[in-house]
C-alpha cells in the first residue's frame, strides 16, 4: 500500500518549501544568480543543504521556481498599474514605467531576470518571462488598434519589440545604479506605437 502523507506532514513540507523559495528570492535580490548557491540559500532559510535538494534536486529547478514566483508578482503589478487608465497607449506606457520603477528598486533581482548569464533551463524561463510581458502589452496595443486610436500594426510584434527594447534600456541602469536612461522610456514607447506624444506636444 503506497505511503500517504498526513495533512500535517504535507503542511510542514509546504512550509519548508515556501521558506526555501523566499530565501532564494532574497539571496538572488542581494547577490544575483552567481551568488545564489544552494548552500547560501540553505543558510538563509536556516535549513540543511540536503533539505533544499529534497525539494529542488538542482539549483536550476530552484531558480526556475523563483523566476515564476517573481514574474507572477511583476505581471500582477503592471496589470494593476494599467487597469485604471483609459487610453491604450497610456496603458502600455504604464506597464513599462511600472516595471522599470520596480526593477530599479531591486536591481540585482531585475538584472538576474533580464540579462545575467544563467543555465539553459533558466534562460528558457527568461524567454517565457518576456512572452508573458509581451502578451500583456499586446493586449493593450490590439485594443488601441481596434478602437482606431493607434495605427494598424501587428500587436504581438510591436509588443515583443518594445519588451526587448525596454530590457536593453534597463541593463545599464541596473548595473550602474543610474536611472537617466529610463526617463525617456515612456516617450519612446508612445512614439513606437505611433501614438501622440502628449508629453512633448
Amino acid at each position: 500500500m503506497p505511503y500517504r502523507r498526513t495533512p500535517r506532514v504535507q503542511q510542514r513540507l509546504d512550509s519548508s518549501r515556501e521558506s526555501i523559495v523566499a530565501a532564494a528570492v532574497a539571496q538572488l535580490a542581494e547577490c544575483g544568480y552567481g551568488g545564489c548557491s544552494v548552500a547560501a540559500v540553505a543558510e538563509r532559510a536556516e535549513v540543511a543543504v540536503g533539505t533544499v535538494y529534497r525539494h529542488f534536486p538542482t539549483k536550476a529547478e530552484l531558480i526556475v521556481r523563483v523566476f515564476r514566483q517573481v514574474v507572477s508578482r511583476e505581471v500582477e503589478a503592471v496589470r494593476e498599474a494599467a487597469a485604471g487608465i483609459g487610453d491604450p497607449a497610456e496603458r502600455v506606457v504604464a506597464v513599462f514605467e511600472t516595471f522599470a520603477e520596480r526593477a530599479l528598486k531591486a536591481p540585482r533581482l531585475a538584472y538576474a531576470l533580464l540579462a545575467e548569464p544563467v543555465d539553459a533551463a533558466i534562460d528558457a524561463e527568461r524567454l517565457q518571462f518576456r512572452r508573458v510581458f509581451r502578451d500583456v502589452v499586446a493586449e493593450h496595443v490590439a485594443t488601441g488598434v481596434r478602437a482606431g486610436v493607434l495605427p494598424a500594426q501587428d500587436a504581438a510584434v510591436t509588443a515583443a519589440a518594445l519588451v526587448g527594447a525596454a530590457a536593453e534600456v534597463l541593463i545599464g541602469p541596473l548595473t550602474s545604479g543610474g536611472s537617466a536612461d529610463v526617463v525617456e522610456l515612456g516617450t519612446f514607447v508612445v512614439r513606437s506605437l505611433g501614438g501622440s506624444d502628449v508629453r512633448n506636444a
